[in-house]
């Protein structure tokens, strides 16, 4: 592992591979690094954003419990990105729909601070939670 490799890396199990190369690399700017079209395989990036993606019933698949749509509740991946206007630009041409429209939202992170995201969710193809964000900064709590 080098010094720009991520240390954390979801696989993400999915029901039709290219289908969620289309919507990740396709809508939501991601590259394949890599793939094994045969495993139904992807390693995809965005920046310092890698994921791996894992077609189900093809290679090697672990699964603990049964799968039920949507897959992933519980959790949701942030993706920190420069600007939000070209990911909704490229989801509202292809009609995809947003699980949570785009907000301004600060944070508490002391008792003197927060810090400022624009950010919005959409879920990919098979339910997980995508929330896009950019920061807008931290400023102070006026007491």
């Amino acid at each position: 592992m080098t010094t720009s490799d991520p240390a954390l890396v979801p696989e993400l199990l999915v029901a039709d591979t290219p289908a969620s190369i289309e919507f990740w690399c396709g809508l939501c700017g991601f590259t394949i690094d890599y793939q094994r079209q045969d495993e139904g395989f992807a390693y995809i990036s965005r920046g310092s954003a890698h994921l791996m993606l894992e077609q189900q019933g093809i290679g090697r698949n672990w699964i603990t419990a049964p799968l039920a749509r949507p897959l992933g509740r519980g959790i949701n991946f942030q993706v920190s990105v420069p600007s939000l206007s070209p990911i909704l630009s490229a989801l509202r041409e292809a009609d995809y729909p947003l699980f949570m429209e785009p907000e301004s939202k600060w944070y508490r992170i002391s008792e003197t601070e927060e810090t400022g995201v624009e950010q919005f969710l959409v879920a990919d193809p098979d339910g997980y939670l995508i929330r896009f964000q950019t920061s807008l900064g931290r400023r102070r709590i006026n007491s």
